[in-house]
């Protein structure tokens, strides 16, 4: 068929879902990402001449190539519409040149949402594509080269091969690391609390002491306890200080791409890398009824909480609508992060009227959780605050001073869409000023302080983003890079150190301090920034980086020693040759292996018993074992002869009920003994604060 304009844009679902928008004139194609990148086989970089980055085709792109430059020799004009980040226009001008177009003309379309009429609106304004975007692309890719292209050999040959070096993996790595030694020279403090239970009208509360003599109470031993518990004589306790106020919650702003990993992480269960997967799905388009499939979200990649005003009136409208007017929100334009491009809005619904009920047959499970999340945190930042009524008093006898604090919801406000925390009201009985109450029990608690937490993905992501380190597009493929590379591990979803990610990282750390620094790199990022705003050059930016850097390599291939990583011994002999095994350190981890290689290549996975017999066939062991997207689950150490597999943990008992074995199914906080086969549950326990 016929067309007159053709217009490129990168993904294949985006092109079905635009072509049918802009009708019978247009033809829609994709570019399928980049097509001209920096060759992998080299550093591609001429240092001597400017930095002049040599970009070529990408392998196995020829036909798609040839097949775009047809298309392009039958329209009349040519619209090149990648995604409206730096990156996208990085591919703009790398299609440009493919295609032979001249970048100054008004070739550049772009949108942030992908409906009807934003498309149709974007084709109007045609632009010349932005010079200082790909600059600042061709900064960040020319700086990362120079690092990983410089730091990975290094390592190939210092400590093993298959390593890798990256600016913002490197930083990632040595706060996680950092953490880790935080934790190891943690030193326990005991402290004691002490909680009362109180009676008013035959209804219990609680309260907590707060001062002693008029100071905070600071118990340090069981000694200090027994001083205090002395002070208490009879049941009986006076009422002071009563206040009751009224306090108001706000809601919180739309979501950036970190802040949508972050909850999605909190709330969904979701990784990093799938929370992002999803969300490009939802942009992309999904087909609801018999119309052509809409993008349903607003583009994924941003770091901005500003929404249009089009938008807000869609909001404001639907939640009038819907809830009334007492739960419209009156809020203020969001003052930005410091440091955020502000590129595009924050990420929203594309079409506030698509309630997540509305379509969710249209959607997979994963979709309609994503989505679900991001249509209540955007309408819930456009509504009311959740208001409290709160009181609180003192419970006073001698000089023991217990404190209660109770609230009860006095107007749900956002919350009505989006709960953000625990929200159950703590209703205290009505307490007047003099009155006296009586204690029911008084109960001191032993406590520990307890070190600091092992990053999560979704702390991890919030630190970064905080430092000013890296980008929102970036943090989801730094995670990974870490995971791969077997840096880190993910042990009850928080990130541990191994032992090469900390030998990589003492490496970089000695010779290489300003690429592990925070500050350092924040800077950097503020200079990538600026070069987009064409405050500063790339090729000086670049400069003022590698210049140093190069004499720190210089002395690092000099004075850098190498690496020997030993194998462990095993404590038992190889089934096939009778040589000792040892346990080796490979790129996924750690694995057994026999000593007398490569005469003899045979290996074993390293499992983790439980201390379970097998509940299938009674003789082997139940065995921890990884899936291939990492996930932990529980199998027969006779596998393949056994079969026997479970998600859950097997804990060595039969039901009362049926006979079939019990598992332990951990919850979020929580673990709960239950059947494997039946209804059969045993109480909840919380679990453990991890470390």
């Amino acid at each position: 068929m016929a067309y007159k304009y053709l217009v490129i844009v990168e993904s294949p679902t985006k092109a079905k879902t635009i072509e049918k928008y802009l009708g019978r004139n247009y033809k829609v194609v994709a570019s399928k990402g980049h097509l001209r990148d920096l060759p992998k086989s080299k550093m591609g970089i001429d240092i001597d001449n400017d930095y002049e980055p040599h970009y070529i085709s990408i392998r196995g792109k020829g036909p798609l190539i040839k097949e775009l430059k047809k298309y392009a020799n039958k329209a009349e004009k040519i619209y090149i519409a990648s995604d409206p980040d730096r990156e996208g226009e990085a591919i703009a001008w790398h299609l440009a040149h493919l295609l032979k177009l001249d970048p100054t003309d008004n070739i550049r379309v772009t949108y942030n949402e992908i409906t009807k009429d934003a498309v149709k609106e974007a084709i109007k304004h045609p632009r010349p594509i932005d010079m200082d975007l790909v600059d600042a692309q061709q900064a960040r890719r020319v700086l990362d080269r120079l690092v990983g292209y410089n730091l990975s050999p290094m390592l190939w040959k210092k400590v093993k091969k298959g390593l890798s070096a990256g600016r913002v993996q490197s930083v990632a790595l040595h706060m996680i690391i950092q953490r880790e030694k935080e934790i190891r020279a943690f030193k326990p403090e005991e402290y004691w609390t002490v909680e009362g239970k109180f009676l008013k009208n035959r209804k219990t509360f609680t309260a907590s002491v707060s001062k002693y003599k008029g100071k905070k109470l600071d118990l340090k031993n069981e000694d200090d306890v027994k001083e205090f518990m002395q002070e208490i004589k009879t049941r009986d306790f006076e009422v002071q200080n009563v206040t009751e106020k009224e306090r108001r919650r706000f809601p919180s702003k739309p979501f950036t791409t970190s802040s949508m990993q972050q909850e999605a992480a909190k709330k969904i269960n979701f990784r990093s890398r799938k929370t992002m997967m999803v969300a490009q799905q939802l942009y992309e388009g999904i087909k609801v009824g018999r119309g052509a499939a809409e993008g349903l979200i607003t583009y994924m990649r941003t770091d901005s909480t500003r929404i249009s005003q089009s938008a807000k009136n869609q909001a404001q409208a639907f939640i009038e609508a819907n809830y009334g007017k007492d739960y419209l929100g009156h809020r203020k334009n969001d003052k930005q992060a410091s440091g955020a491009q502000d590129a595009h809005e924050a990420i929203r619904p594309s079409n506030i009227s698509r309630t997540p009920e509305s379509i969710e047959k249209y959607l997979t499970k994963d979709q309609m959780k994503l989505y679900s999340l991001i249509w209540s945190r955007f309408m819930a930042s456009q509504m009311a605050p959740a208001v409290y009524d709160t009181v609180a008093c003192d419970l006073v006898q001698n000089e023991a001073t217990f404190r209660a604090n109770g609230s009860k919801i006095k107007f749900p406000g956002y919350q009505k869409v989006y709960k953000e925390a625990n929200n159950k009201d703590n209703i205290l009985p009505a307490l007047k000023n003099g009155e006296m109450v009586k204690s029911k029990d008084i109960e001191p608690s032993q406590h520990f302080t307890q070190p600091p937490a092992r990053y999560t993905e979704a702390s991890l992501i919030k630190t970064l983003e905080e430092q000013g380190v890296g980008r929102p597009s970036t943090y989801s493929p730094t995670i990974e890079t870490l995971i791969k590379r077997y840096y880190v591990k993910l042990e009850a979803k928080r990130f541990e150190p191994t032992e090469l990610g900390e030998i990589v990282n003492d490496l970089i750390t000695d010779f290489f301090p300003d690429i592990v620094d925070t500050q350092f790199t924040a800077d950097l990022e503020s200079e990538l920034d600026e070069i987009e705003t064409d405050k500063k050059a790339w090729v000086d930016v670049i400069d003022s980086f590698y210049q140093p850097f190069s004499k720190e390599l210089d002395t690092a291939w000099d004075k850098m020693d190498k690496v020997v990583i030993k194998d462990e011994p095993a404590g038992f002999k190889c089934p096939e040759c009778d040589h000792d095994m040892v346990i080796k350190l490979g790129r996924y981890g750690k694995f057994y292996a026999c000593s007398n290689f490569p005469d003899c290549r045979h290996t074993e996975a390293i499992v983790k018993e439980i201390g379970v017999k097998c509940p299938t066939c009674g003789k082997g062991e139940v065995v921890e074992r990884k899936s291939k997207k990492n996930r932990l689950f529980f199998g027969c150490s006779r596998y393949p002869d056994c079969d026997f597999v479970d998600w859950n943990k097997p804990v060595g008992r039969e039901c009362p009920k049926c006979q079939h074995y019990l598992v332990e199914k951990k919850k979020r906080g929580s673990k709960q003994v239950i059947c494997s086969n039946c209804d059969y549950k045993e109480n909840e326990v919380k679990s453990s604060q991890q470390a």
